[in-house]
C-alpha cells in the first residue's frame, strides 16, 4: 500500500470530483491520505476530510497564506490542538524565504507554532523553501518530542542529514522526478531506507510530464516509481517502506 504523505485535498480544485480523484488513487494502490490546513478558514473543511476511514489531517497556518492570517488563530489553532485528539500532526507551517517582505511574520507564525507543536506532543508538518539551514537552526534549538514532516524536501545531503539527526522524516515528491534535479537525485540515492515518505502536494507539485496539469494522489506511484529507480530498488520496497515511516511518524 501506497500513503501520501501531503495532499491538499480540501482544496477547490478538487470541489467537482473529490471522490473520483480518491478512487483514482486507490485504483493504483494509495490507501491512506494525509492532508494538511493551510489557513484558518479551511480548516473545517480538512476536518470534514478526517472523517474518512483513508484520510488523517492536520491543521496549520501555512506561510504562503500569510495575508490571511491573523493573531488570534494562533490561539484558534491551539483550541482546535485540543478539541481535536484525531489530529496527526500541526501543519502546514514553516518558512517560504522566497518571499522576503513576509519573513518577519512567517518566523513569528512558525515559532507559535512550534511551541504549540511541543507543548501538545504533536510532530510538525514543515514548508521549508530557500530555508533549510536556518529551519533546522531553529528545529534544533527548540528540540520537538516528535520532530516532524519536512515536506517536500529539494536540499542537499548535508541538508537532508540536518534534520534527519534531529528525527525529522523528507517528504519526496514531483520535483525528484524532473531530470534537471540532479542534487536532489543524488540526495534521494543516499538516503537510509526510514528517512523519507512520498507525497504529492496536489494539486500544486505536477510531476515530469504533467506540467500545467492539476496534480492529484494517483500520482504518488509514479513518484514511488522514480524513487525505486534511482535507489536501486522494486517499486514494492520502496511503497513498503515510505508507508511504514508515514505509519510511525503519523501515529497511523
Amino acid at each position: 500500500m501506497l500513503i501520501d504523505a501531503h495532499c491538499h485535498l480540501d482544496f477547490t480544485q478538487f470541489d467537482d470530483d473529490r471522490p473520483e480523484v480518491f478512487e483514482a488513487a486507490k485504483a493504483v494502490g494509495v490507501g491512506h491520505f494525509i492532508v494538511p490546513g493551510t489557513t484558518r478558514d479551511r480548516w473545517q473543511h480538512v476536518l470534514t476530510l478526517g472523517g474518512r476511514e483513508d484520510t488523517s489531517v492536520c491543521l496549520g497556518l501555512h506561510p504562503y497564506f500569510i495575508d490571511q492570517h491573523q493573531e488570534s488563530d494562533v490561539e484558534a489553532l491551539e483550541q482546535q490542538l485540543s478539541e481535536h485528539p484525531e489530529l496527526v500532526a500541526l501543519g502546514e507551517c514553516g518558512i517560504d524565504a522566497r518571499f522576503t517582505d513576509t519573513l518577519d511574520a512567517q518566523w513569528r507564525y512558525f515559532d507559535a507554532q512550534l511551541k504549540l507543536a511541543k507543548r501538545h506532543s504533536l510532530p510538525v508538518v514543515v514548508h521549508c523553501v530557500h530555508a533549510n539551514d536556518k529551519v533546522a537552526k531553529r528545529l534544533r534549538q527548540l528540540e520537538l518530542p516528535q520532530a516532524g514532516l519536512i515536506h517536500a524536501f529539494s536540499g542537499s545531503i548535508e541538508q537532508a542529514t540536518k534534520f534527519l539527526d534531529l528525527g525529522f522524516k523528507l517528504g519526496l515528491g514531483g520535483a525528484v522526478t524532473y531530470e534537471r534535479a540532479k542534487r536532489l537525485q543524488r540526495t534521494v540515492e543516499a538516503l537510509p531506507n526510514d528517512a523519507f515518505v512520498l507525497e504529492t502536494d496536489s494539486p500544486d507539485m505536477p510531476l515530469s510530464g504533467y506540467q500545467g496539469k492539476r496534480n492529484e494522489p494517483c500520482r504518488v506511484a509514479e513518484v514511488c516509481d522514480v524513487v525505486a529507480t534511482l535507489r536501486g530498488q522494486t517499486t514494492e520496497q520502496v511503497a513498503a517502506q515510505s508507508s511504514n515511516t508515514a505509519a510511525k511518524l503519523f501515529g497511523l
